[in-house]
């Protein structure tokens, strides 16, 4: 984070002072640091004292694809939205929203505990193109309206079990389109799945 009032605050929180291994204020640092500890999550503000969050999170993903990365965005703009979701970011959280009561930065770390991704609707709704993005390529194949509503409820964040539930359908039969989906997308997890099926306009964001 740049903000080293604002780290040491994060540093005390419970539950991150216990399992917290580090903290760095630069990309330069913050890289070397998770090539260090090879931590399972980076906390990453986008403004930091030297260099840019987002590329670290580029970097990171490239270096230690395990590695879980909830970046706090200064920002609030469309750009940078899809910017992160493209960083493959598998949280994002508006900065303005910490200490607001919306309790988004809990709610993204249990989500993520529970191998989900964490796009509150706000993110959601400036991470979705409204229209076909020209510079991305061609899907392979489209989407059944059955895969559209399963990767809407993972890009809820949703587990598997709650989208069956919430669809009525088996757990084996969400499982199935999960799977169908990443394929269509080429798609390597359920971050990428959400942040391409929202890239390419194909789930509304507020389902």
């Amino acid at each position: 984070m740049g903000d080293r009032f604002a780290l040491s605050c994060l540093c005390l929180a419970e539950p991150i002072r216990r399992s917290m291994v580090g903290a760095a204020t630069t990309e330069d640092e913050g890289l070397e640091l998770v090539l260090r500890t090879q931590p399972s999550l980076l906390i990453c503000s986008s403004d930091l004292e030297s260099g840019y969050g987002i590329d670290l999170l580029k970097r990171v993903k490239a270096e230690l694809p395990t590695c879980q990365l909830l970046i706090l965005l200064v920002r609030e703009t469309k750009e940078v939205v899809q910017e992160a979701m493209e960083a493959f970011a598998d949280a994002v959280v508006f900065k303005s929203s910490l200490g607001s009561g919306k309790g988004d930065f809990i709610q993204a770390l249990a989500t993520l505990a529970e191998g989900g991704v964490y796009f509150p609707e706000e993110i959601r709704k400036l991470g979705a193109a409204q229209s076909p993005r020209p510079d991305l390529p061609p899907l392979v194949e489209e989407l059944s309206d059955r895969e559209r509503d399963v990767v809407a409820g993972v890009a809820r964040g949703l587990t598997n079990q709650a989208i069956a539930e919430s669809l009525a359908i088996s757990l084996e039969t969400v499982k199935t389109h999960v799977v169908n989906a990443k394929d269509k997308l080429g798609a390597a997890d359920r971050t990428q799945l959400a942040v391409m099926a929202l890239l390419y306009g194909l789930i509304d964001p507020l389902g």
